[in-house]
């Protein structure tokens, strides 16, 4: 599902320094897996999240996502592969002026999905999400919570086989973080790969999941109680 070798992630600074947003990277995460990531701000996620969506490209190494390889893959390729990834954003990227259920038909209408059916699957979102009842309402209208749910819906939608959520927690409260977290349990309970940067512990550490952790752009993997740790750049 995800195979990183010795990627590197390097920009020029100013004064011409090789800049490391990724250090010698070594990352394995398997089909239906659930992987939380933790680091503190400028380790590294947000880099790491543009190479895992083919938003950019690893200076060097190997990364393979969904069984295309980040480095080589053509541009006319590039919405194939991005039609695999749910991706899911601290500030919910909603469509302002589109209601919440035309916010979620989106990455159907992309894909040329029929009326019939995408009325049919964003229903069922909607639905999976308790949201029915909001589907004609514009996000400045819906709460915090409520827009990242819809976010949440969108994303799977067009069921994707992975999904990446950055710091989707970030702007809520603790019982709508564990809310956002039952709904991505439970689409990882029905085959989608789960990868999540939270800077919330209690989030993790309430959860038996699989935990990384990133900073200076290296990684290192632990348990979810954090007391046994493989280092990731070697």
């Amino acid at each position: 599902m995800i195979s990183f070798s010795h990627v590197y992630k390097t920009y020029r600074g100013n004064e011409g320094r090789e800049n490391h947003a990724l250090r010698n990277v070594h990352l394995e995460i398997e089909k239906g897996e659930f992987v939380f990531m933790t680091g503190p701000s400028g380790a590294g996620k947000t880099t790491l999240f543009r190479l895992l969506s083919a938003f950019d490209r690893p200076s060097s190494g190997r990364a393979v996502v969904n069984g295309y390889d980040i480095s080589t893959i053509p541009a006319r390729e590039l919405p194939f592969f991005r039609r695999r990834i749910g991706v899911v954003f601290q500030d919910f990227r909603l469509l302002r002026d589109r209601s919440a259920f035309d916010n979620i038909a989106l990455p159907l209408e992309i894909l040329g999905e029929r009326r019939i059916q995408i009325d049919r699957r964003v229903h069922e979102s909607l639905e999976s999400v308790g949201l029915l009842d909001k589907k004609d309402e514009l996000p400045d209208q819906m709460s915090g919570g409520e827009q990242q749910r819809i976010s949440i819906a969108r994303a799977l939608v067009h069921r994707p086989g992975l999904l990446i959520a950055d710091e989707p927690t970030g702007n809520l409260d603790p019982a709508m973080s564990s809310e956002i977290m039952r709904l991505f349990e439970r689409a990882n309970a029905q085959g989608t790969t789960v990868f999540v940067a939270t800077h919330d512990h209690t989030l993790v550490q309430s959860r038996a999941k699989r935990v990384i952790e990133i900073e200076a752009g290296q990684m290192r993997d632990a348990n979810p109680t954090g007391d046994t740790w493989r280092s990731m750049t070697t």
